[in-house]
């Protein structure tokens, strides 16, 4: 009786993972369709970075990651990238490195959000914002790499091209903690798998 419970147990507890993921790896899908030009290395500024650090802020680091591997999955065969273009073809252009940034980056930021002391709002909230710093940090460092890659920039240049994302990524990013935050108090029982 007892070990039919369990497994009946894990069994919602993988199909809710499953349906966190998916809702995820859909969010952040539907925000490549926000996209503005900017900058001389043809790298926009998007909604997409800051999905993928929601997920996993929201989901931890393993929901989270897996959220973002589904999206560049469904990416490889759909136009769901920023500026409706597909993974297959961001391999070859410059925004290659990003698309690992997005991938790490959600992963550490659920890896670090998981670890907040959940009965006390501020700290939560400053390891929210360290999460999401640290998954910026891929992002950027990740993204400079793809940016000497495939546009062929030195490492001076290819760093300087993300100054023009900072101030807005701070900005997204002060609003994915706000979300995360907002959800965890809500949904507490997410903390429960990561």
């Amino acid at each position: 009786m007892t070990t039919s419970r369990t497994s009946g147990a894990r069994g919602t507890s993988a199909a809710t993972d499953i349906a966190y993921i998916a809702v995820f790896a859909a969010l952040i899908s539907v925000l490549g369709f926000i996209s503005i030009p900017i900058g001389a290395a043809g790298v926009p500024i998007v909604l997409q970075n800051a999905a993928t650090i929601l997920a996993g802020l929201v989901l931890g680091g393993r929901r989270g990651f897996l959220a973002t591997a589904l999206f560049l999955l469904v990416g490889c065969f759909l136009p769901v990238l920023a500026g409706g273009s597909t993974v297959i073809h961001a391999l070859a252009g410059p925004t290659v490195g990003y698309l690992a940034g997005y991938l790490l980056g959600s992963g550490a930021a659920g890896l670090i959000a998981y670890r907040a002391p959940f009965n006390n709002k501020a700290a939560t909230i400053a390891v929210f914002f360290v999460g999401g710093l640290v998954a910026i940090a891929f992002q950027y460092v990740l993204g400079s790499f793809g940016l000497m890659w495939r546009a062929e920039m030195g490492l001076g240049a290819a760093f300087a091209a993300q100054l023009a994302f900072i101030l807005p990524d701070l900005g997204k990013l002060a609003v994915m903690v706000a979300i995360a935050f907002a959800v965890h108090s809500a949904f507490p029982q997410l903390r429960r798998t990561r």
